[in-house]
C-alpha cells in the first residue's frame, strides 16, 4: 500500500483532469481564504506599519551577510524545528503535523500532477499523512487547551476544532482509503469521500481558521529577529539591568512587585500545569 500512488488506480473512477481542477480550486482557496483572513484582520497592515516604526528607530544598520544569517536562523529554529515552544510535546506534535502536511501536500501534487511519478512520492505521501495523524491525534487527546487545561472531554468540539479535526480527517481518512483501495474493499469509495470532505473543509475554510498563520508566522518571526539585532527592539524601551539600583530608583515598581532580584523570580507560571479546573 505505502508504496503505490493511490490517485492512480481512482482515475478508473475519476477523471484525473477533474482531479486537477480540484487541486487547483483549493489552492485558490487558500489564496482567497488567506488574503480575506489578512484584510479582515489587519496583520499585514500592522506588520508593515510596526516594521516601518522599527525602521526610523534602529541604532545599527544591519549588513546582507547578517539578514542572510538571520532568516536562516529564522528558517532553522522559528519554522522548522518550531523553537517558539517551550513545552517539547507541544513542539513534537506541532512539528509532526507541520512537516507532515508539507510532505503530503507536495507529494499530493507530485502524484496527480506528474505523468509518471516517482515511486518514492508514493512512499512521502503515506508517511507524510501518518505524520500529521499522530501529531493531530497526539494533540487532540492530550494537549488541547479546552481538554488539558480546562477539564473537557476529548469529546467536546467547538467551531474552533474545525481546523484541526479537518486536518487530522483529511490524513486519517486519505490512509483508509489507499489501504482499502488496495485491499480491494468496497468501502473504499466511502473512505474517500470522507477523505474529500475533510480536504474540503480545511482548505475552504480557511477565512475562518489558523491556516493563514503559516505563512504570517514566519514573517513576523524574521521581523521579530531583525528588531532585536538593529537595536530597535520592536520600539519597545531598553530598560537595562532590572536589578541596577539606579534603575530601579527611576521605577520604583520593579522592587516594590518584582523583588530586589528580578531575574530570579522563579518559574512563574511555568511551576505547573494550568489544571485548576
Amino acid at each position: 500500500m505505502i508504496g503505490s500512488n493511490p490517485f492512480v488506480e481512482l482515475s478508473s473512477l475519476i477523471p484525473q483532469s477533474a482531479m486537477k481542477t480540484y487541486v487547483i480550486l483549493m489552492i485558490i482557496a487558500v489564496i482567497v481564504g488567506v488574503v480575506l483572513d489578512l484584510m479582515h484582520k489587519k496583520s499585514a497592515t500592522y506588520f508593515f506599519q510596526n516594521a516601518e516604526k522599527a525602521e526610523k528607530s534602529r541604532t545599527r544598520d544591519i549588513s546582507d551577510s547578517e539578514k542572510f544569517a538571520i532568516a536562516t536562523q529564522t528558517l532553522l529554529v522559528d519554522v522548522l524545528t518550531s523553537g517558539e515552544f517551550y513545552n517539547q510535546e507541544r513542539r513534537m506534535a506541532h512539528m509532526l503535523k507541520m512537516l507532515g502536511f508539507i510532505t503530503f501536500m507536495i507529494s499530493t501534487l507530485v502524484l496527480i500532477f506528474s505523468g509518471d511519478a516517482p515511486a518514492f512520492a508514493a512512499v512521502t505521501w503515506h508517511l507524510g499523512a501518518m505524520m500529521v495523524t499522530a501529531g493531530g491525534t497526539w494533540f487532540w487527546f492530550t494537549m488541547r487547551v479546552n481538554g488539558s487545561s480546562e477539564g473537557q472531554p476529548w469529546t467536546s468540539v467547538v467551531k474552533g476544532d474545525a481546523f484541526v479535526l479537518s486536518l487530522i480527517g483529511t490524513t486519517f481518512f486519505g490512509l483508509v482509503w489507499s489501504y482499502l483501495q488496495s485491499s480491494g474493499s468496497s468501502f473504499a469509495m466511502l473512505a474517500f469521500s470522507l477523505f474529500l470532505l475533510s480536504s474540503t473543509i480545511l482548505f475552504g475554510g480557511v477565512r475562518w481558521s489558523k491556516f493563514a498563520h503559516m505563512f504570517f508566522k514566519p514573517a513576523a518571526a524574521y521581523q521579530k529577529r531583525i528588531a532585536k539585532a538593529d537595536g530597535s527592539n520592536e520600539n519597545l524601551p531598553e530598560l537595562g539591568d532590572l536589578t541596577d539600583p539606579e534603575l530601579q530608583k527611576k521605577f520604583p515598581d520593579i522592587p516594590e512587585y518584582m523583588g530586589s532580584n528580578p531575574p530570579n523570580m522563579g518559574l512563574g507560571i511555568k511551576r505547573e500545569a494550568p489544571k485548576h479546573y
